[in-house]
């Protein structure tokens, strides 16, 4: 999938989170909860990473793995999408700026 493809399921998919804690009586999410949520995935890769890295024990964690990676994915595009950042540009220009640096 493209990356305009993968933000455009993870606005959808956000949207159904949406409209399900509005039925069970909570707000929409906010871009501070993503944010936080998005934080307690990245602790959560760091842990899988640790323990596919032989540094902890957690039970099939490299199954887990790609799965944890593919939360933060969807938080990082839902964030984007509500901040109405580019990500293919900023990462374009990021990288090339690395590159340039690195050269």
């Amino acid at each position: 999938m493209d990356l305009a493809t993968l933000q455009a399921r993870a606005v959808a998919i956000n949207e159904l989170y949406d409209r399900y804690n509005v039925a069970a009586g909570r707000s929409a999410w906010t871009t501070g909860d993503l944010a936080l949520g998005f934080v307690g995935d990245v602790g959560d890769l760091a842990k899988l990473v640790m323990a596919v890295d032989g540094r902890r024990e957690i039970e099939d964690a490299r199954t887990r793995l790609g799965h944890e990676l593919a939360d933060c994915l969807w938080s990082v595009l839902v964030l984007a999408d509500r901040y109405g950042v580019d990500l293919g540009a900023e990462f374009t220009h990021m990288t090339g700026d690395l590159e340039a640096k690195l050269s």
